[in-house]
Order: structure tokens, then sequence, then C-alpha cells
């Protein structure tokens, strides 16, 4: 019986781009299509089948640590970024700022869709959706710099807007204007969530 679960709802890709290798920013540039093999986006620094573990996962291991790379890929919502915007008194955020792998329209609430769902795209490639990804100071910085005031006011207004981080399930290729088809874990929300996260 399948465990996953096609709805209805699909996004459109609305803007691709890649963290190139070189440099420690993390501007994203510009691309029109998205080659995934199963260590991610080809030639961006993501990449990986693992990565050394970061600030996220610091209550399970030192930083540092070796560990499968789950944040392959970062994916947000042209919907969420406009709300960021506003909140930051901004006309537009340029995803480029904020180190973006895809930018998606369509699907809403799209930073909170549950972890483990799928997006499909038509050629079959497919993306895992790992977790939320958290606000933190190198968007802020980098939209400070350009827009000098307005960086600080970056972690609060994308607090669960900041899309989420994925890998890939299987490899193929993403571009511009195709549409992702969302497919969610057939299972119902575990009732002691609210007590966990206490």
């Amino acid at each position: 019986m399948p465990a996953l679960k096609p709805t209805a709802f699909s996004a459109t890709v609305r803007w691709i781009g890649c963290v190139p290798i070189e440099g420690d920013d993390i501007l994203s540039t510009q691309a029109d299509i998205l080659d995934l093999t199963f260590d991610g986006p080809a030639r961006e620094r993501h990449s990986g089948r693992t990565r050394p573990s970061c600030s996220r996962v610091t209550t399970q291991y030192p930083r540092g640590t070796e560990i499968a790379n789950v944040r392959q890929l970062s994916v947000l919502s042209s919907e969420e970024l406009a709300v960021i915007a506003s909140e930051m008194g901004l006309d537009a955020l340029d995803p480029i700022w904020l180190g973006a792998t895809l930018v998606i329209e369509g699907i809403p609430d799209f930073t909170l869709v549950p972890p483990s769902s799928r997006l499909q795209a038509p050629d079959g490639a497919t993306l895992i959706i790992d977790m939320e990804n958290r606000p933190c100071h190198l968007p802020a910085r980098e939209i400070e710099t350009r827009h000098p005031g307005k960086g600080k006011a970056f972690k609060t207004a994308a607090q669960n807007r900041r899309g989420v981080t994925a890998w890939v399930e299987r490899p193929g290729r993403i571009a511009l204007g195709e549409p992702l088809q969302l497919h969610v874990p057939d299972q119902p929300v575990w009732a002691h969530l609210n007590e966990a996260r206490a």
C-alpha cells in the first residue's frame, strides 16, 4: 500500500539558483535549469551525499560531524517571500540574497508542509522535504548590505516562512516554469507533538 499520497497541490517553478562552490557567502547565481544527481544540484556548494553537521543539529551531534546531507537544496515560496519583504518594509526580496535553489509558487503555507513530503517534476525528478529552513543571520547580512537598517528584521519576518531544506530522492532535471506536484505522507499527525515540543 502506498505510503505517500499525491495531492491536488502543485507548484510552478518561478526561480532557480545555485550557490557556487567557490566563495564563502550564501549568494546564489540565477539559472534556467537545475540538473539533479543523488548528490544534489550539479556544481553547487550544498551538494554531496554527506555534509558536516551545523547549528541545526547541535543537540544530536558535535558541530562538524559527518552526517547524511539532507540539506542539498533550499526551496522557498514566492508568496512567503512577498510577505517577508512586506513585513521588512521592502518592495521585494531577491532570492539570490537567501542562497535559494528554487522559488516555487502555488502551495499555501509552503514552509509548513509535512517533513518527508515530496515535490515531483514532470520527468520524475523528486525532492524529499527534510524540514523547515530556519531563518539565520546570513541572509540578514546580505540584505543589510543592500538595504541598511533592514537586515535585522529578517529573522522575525521570516519565521515559519523561510522555506524548507530538501534532498534528491530521484535524479533528473527541473526547469523554469515547470510544475512540481506535492505528495504528502499518508499518516496522521502524532498526538504527542505539542508535548514533545514543550
